[in-house]
């Protein structure tokens, strides 16, 4: 079942004296979170006043909070988004919406198993399958992943030889 509300990052601290957020994005990209005018917070929207991206993290303020106590209240938090607020790349998908899918050999249509995790090392990111005994790790990149259709619910995908 596909979540309306997706986790996007967490509070981790305050910056300054003034109300501002530094958030580590839990996205591709910081930039990502930049484009959003209202986050989630314990199932409340919040508004933001303003984002930038510093270090790697994004600094926030958010609507309301405007000094440093406020803004220690919200350390910890998770930051969600509204799934038709993002604007995703065509041919892309959420991590969150691969959990689950059922993974299929191109060539012989065998079902290996299930996306169980998914790892995001720098270059691109790992889709560990497990069915029966078994555990693949397939990367997420076209020679691997032929087919990804999350409406249906499968991932087609052509191994290599010892894989």
């Amino acid at each position: 079942m596909r979540k309306q509300y997706l986790e996007a990052g967490k509070i981790v601290n305050t910056h300054g004296t003034h109300g501002e957020l530094k958030v580590v994005a839990w996205c591709d990209s910081p930039e990502f979170l930049l484009d959003f005018d209202t986050f989630y917070i314990d199932n409340q929207p919040v508004k933001v006043a303003a984002a930038r991206v510093h270090k790697q993290n994004v600094l926030l303020t958010l609507e309301g909070v405007s000094d440093i106590n406020a803004a220690m209240r919200l350390r910890d938090k998770v930051l969600f988004i509204n799934r038709d607020d993002a604007d995703l790349p065509e041919g892309r998908n959420f991590l969150a919406d691969l959990f689950g899918l059922e993974v299929r050999e191109a060539d012989t249509g065998k079902v290996l198993g299930k996306v169980a995790d998914i790892l995001t090392p720098p270059a691109h990111e790992v889709y560990v399958v497990r069915g029966g005994d078994r555990e693949y790790m397939i990367p997420a990149v076209d020679a691997f992943i032929l087919d990804t259709n999350v409406q249906e619910g499968y991932l087609t995908v052509r191994l290599i030889e010892g894989m």
